[in-house]
């Protein structure tokens, strides 16, 4: 194990140095909110730094974990990831919080389903096109995964979520890219997804509101574009370097959730336009290092695992920076590793783990090993 860490040091570095600075930033977003709601300046990092000691464990297990296992689970994983979706909706364990039931809730201890389900999504897709990369070639063949991404992508948008729903679909699109999908069928997929965003809009009046808040924030500063705007100001305050660590003014109940989907603009309004680049390049240089695993993997199933998960870190940061910077309709989802939740941090140490693993025994070139990936493909199939 070690030797796994030390092998991949810089990803494992940057990883954890964007958990300190995301612990720095929730404290310093949350410390004035969360002395008036709970008496306490430390609520959030607390909260955080317990889903960090849990986040080690899960990545322990996950560098240990022989992944090829997943090939034999990946049923029971969506299983499990679509009962976790469902549990939301039980009175008694889903949590309803402004109206979105997101959160599973025991005694103290609470989870966001949908953080685990698009993991889950990630290591069945990866089984499935390992196992059957040969017949990604043919529409039925993709199905398989069109139909257990569209459980999961409504289960969530129930809640509803349409961020995560948005982010999972677009990394099953990539999901079945990497697999060899037909530009044929990318399209059959794409032109149907493309005309259903419209028609989930209207028939949300609160999605029609947000929708309309973003092309005019300032049609209504004080309702649905009022997130927006003062997003904005943090930003446009940050100038090129910030007004100082700590010294946010947004954070003072202007901004709200500044401590988790709005962590970035409490960032640029602290470090500036120069800060923003930093952490965007940090960001970038993970993303990197995951597609590098990817491409060195061993087998095709460390390959599409890893293509998965660096996917979802790819997508999910990109949309939190467009809606923070109001390039696209407000909607919440957190910033890998930096915003505040215990859920998803812990989800994503796991899923950093399960790079370290698959990195274990990667080839030393970028180029796929044929004879390998065919002989592990019919152990697979076996």
């Amino acid at each position: 194990m070690l030797k796994t860490v030390k092998k991949n040091w810089v990803l494992v570095g940057l990883v954890f140095l964007l958990i300190v600075l995301g612990m720095v930033f929730i404290y310093s977003a949350s410390s004035y909110s969360a002395q008036i709601k709970y008496d306490d300046s430390f609520y959030f990092v607390k909260k955080q730094l317990v889903g960090f000691l849990m986040g080690i464990a899960v990545m322990l297990f996950c560098i240990n974990f022989n992944y090829a296992n997943f090939v034999k689970l990946r049923w029971w994983v969506v299983a499990i990831s679509i009962v976790l979706l469902l549990l939301v909706f039980v009175p008694g364990l889903g949590k309803n919080n402004l109206g979105a039931n997101r959160w599973i809730t025991i005694g103290g201890f609470s989870l966001q389903s949908s953080e685990v389900a698009k993991f889950g999504f990630v290591i069945f897709s990866a089984c499935y096109l390992a196992k059957h990369y040969n017949k990604t070639k043919t529409f039925w063949g993709i199905v398989p995964i069109m139909a257990v991404g569209g459980v999961i992508c409504l289960l969530i948008l129930l809640e509803p979520n349409l961020s995560v729903t948005l982010c999972v679909g677009c990394v099953m699109l990539i999901m079945l890219i990497i697999g060899g999908m037909r530009a044929k069928h990318f399209l059959i997929i794409l032109i149907p997804a493309i005309c259903l965003v419209p028609i989930l809009i209207i028939i949300e009046p609160y999605r029609l509101q947000r929708l309309m808040a973003f092309l005019d924030p300032w049609a209504s500063p004080k309702e649905e574009g009022f997130q927006l705007i003062q997003s904005l100001y943090a930003l446009g305050s940050g100038g090129l370097f910030g007004v100082g660590l700590f010294n946010s003014r947004q954070k003072y109940l202007f901004l709200p959730f500044s401590e988790s989907d709005f962590i970035f603009s409490i960032i640029g309004e602290e470090l500036g336009f120069v800060g923003c680049v930093l952490v965007i390049l940090i960001y970038s240089v993970v993303i990197w290092k995951g597609v590098k695993i990817a491409l060195n993997a061993k087998d095709r199933l460390g390959c599409y695992l890893a293509g998965g998960i660096t996917s979802v870190i790819a997508v999910q940061l990109l949309i939190n920076i467009a809606v923070v910077t109001g390039s696209i309709p407000p909607t919440g989802i957190p910033l890998p590793f930096m915003s505040a939740g215990g859920t998803s941090l812990m989800v994503f140490m796991g899923a950093v783990g399960i790079l370290l693993n698959i990195s274990k025994d990667e080839q030393k070139d970028f180029n796929f090993n044929v004879f390998k990936i065919k002989k592990h493909a019919k152990k697979v199939s076996a």
